[in-house]
């Protein structure tokens, strides 16, 4: 394959994973729209951002695979497909219900996109050569999700809530069309066994875990149907690790944590991810719903943290190659606490110019703290390890985006 043809292919999975990203926080300033067009709760609204992640959390997982069982032209083109699906879905929806729905489905067409963007940097691209495409792979991770309110709050604010779907399906749409053309087959097809009870496991361990984190709020930690969710969810995420060591062939390999610097790794991007979704979900409901700015400015409030992110991960393969993954995530992890500090602190009287300025350095630490250590990660594997290892970093991220989104907003509903 020539460089041209894996230039075109990445941009292309790149368009689409960028689009099923931008979901994650697409709907964060249309939220408080949302509640009063179907009058519901924040409890139930907030459905709509950790059902996505939730949703994408169980499905990724299953990508290796998936993955390993068909070819790359397969996998992309019926991601896409369910998630204009989802999509379109989203944008007539009569009911909340409807609308939660067309998420779940939106999520499950992302969620087999996102590993096989990384898998297929992996396969097709040389160590030496991937800290750029990691780079721009981060770019996607961190500016799609960092744009959502931006965006969101400008639709919501001169048009409304649908709009946002409106506007994704036919680019959705048209990803799929270019998909079809440049796609290429790369890697070779196994057809792996699919261990039902694995699957069970996984499903309803991980669904247990974030229904009961996300009840919290409404029902009381203590309530019996939280505390059974999250013990069951934790007993079956266990069970489900355990089987993994007793196959033969797993649908999730854990021998990759046997490498201590890809286990470091992957607890630095789940701690990252849990600081970027959190703050990118709670910020834009703080600035209309106590500061009573409008959707448009809630979304203004983080365009320069999107745009921070952006730069940072334009330069992140420069600064690797320069520093290493030790340090950046060092200085990074420390930006993050000391803008968290920040963040506990802030009420009514708090300007949207210093919660620009803040977020904005966040973004640098957040950056620092996820693209290099991402790049070092994956580097960490062996060849037939890609999928899994892709699988498991996916899966670290958004599970972690989830309970800390479902976290966050329960400490915001009880404030």
């Amino acid at each position: 394959m020539s460089k041209k043809q894996k230039l075109t292919m990445i941009i292309t999975m790149l368009m689409g994973g960028f689009f099923g990203l931008l979901n994650e926080t697409l709907l964060v300033t249309a939220l408080p729209s949302i509640m009063k067009d179907f009058e519901i709760s924040y409890t139930q609204v907030q459905w709509l951002t950790t059902a996505f992640l939730l949703t994408n959390g169980i499905v990724i997982p299953l990508s290796a695979l998936v993955i390993q069982r068909y070819t790359t032209r397969q996998v992309f083109l019926v991601g896409i497909s369910i998630f204009f699906l989802g999509t379109l879905l989203g944008g007539l929806s009569p009911h909340f219900a409807t609308l939660l729905v067309a998420r779940i489905i939106q999520a499950l067409g992302a969620g087999i996109m996102m590993p096989l963007m990384m898998t297929t940097i992996l396969d097709v691209f040389q160590p030496h050569e991937r800290g750029k495409y990691m780079g721009i792979f981060g770019l996607v991770i961190g500016l799609a999700p960092a744009i959502g309110p931006t965006l969101s709050g400008y639709l919501v604010e001169y048009f409304n809530w649908r709009s946002l779907f409106h506007v994704v399906a036919p680019i959705a749409a048209v990803t799929f069309l270019i998909g079809f053309k440049t796609i290429k087959n790369v890697g070779t097809t196994i057809k792996v066994p699919i261990d039902f009870i694995s699957v069970i496991f996984s499903v309803l361990g991980f669904g247990g875990l974030l229904y009961g984190t996300s009840s919290i709020s409404e029902k009381g930690f203590d309530n019996p149907i939280v505390l059974v969710s999250m013990i069951g969810g934790i007993v079956l995420v266990a069970l489900f690790v355990l089987r993994q060591y007793r196959l033969s062939t797993p649908l999730l390999n854990f021998a990759v944590f046997k490498n201590k610097q890809f286990t470091v790794g992957i607890i630095i991007m789940g701690v990252t991810m849990v600081s970027m979704i959190g703050s990118e979900t709670i910020l834009p409901i703080f600035v209309q719903n106590l500061l009573h700015r409008s959707a448009l400015d809630s979304g203004l409030t983080l365009l320069p943290g999107a745009i921070v992110m952006a730069f940072m991960s334009m330069t992140s393969g420069a600064l690797y190659e320069k520093f290493g993954p030790r340090k950046l995530a060092l200085v990074g992890m420390a930006i993050v606490v000391i803008t968290t500090a920040y963040f506990v602190v802030m009420d009514e009287q708090t300007s949207t110019i210093m919660l620009a300025t803040v977020y904005a350095i966040r973004m640098v630490g957040i950056a620092l703290g996820l693209i290099p250590v991402m790049t070092h990660t994956m580097n960490q594997l062996k060849p037939e390890m890609n999928a899994h290892g892709s699988s498991m970093t996916n899966t670290v991220q958004q599970i972690a985006g989830s309970i800390g989104t479902a976290a966050l907003i329960t400490i915001l509903s009880h404030a």
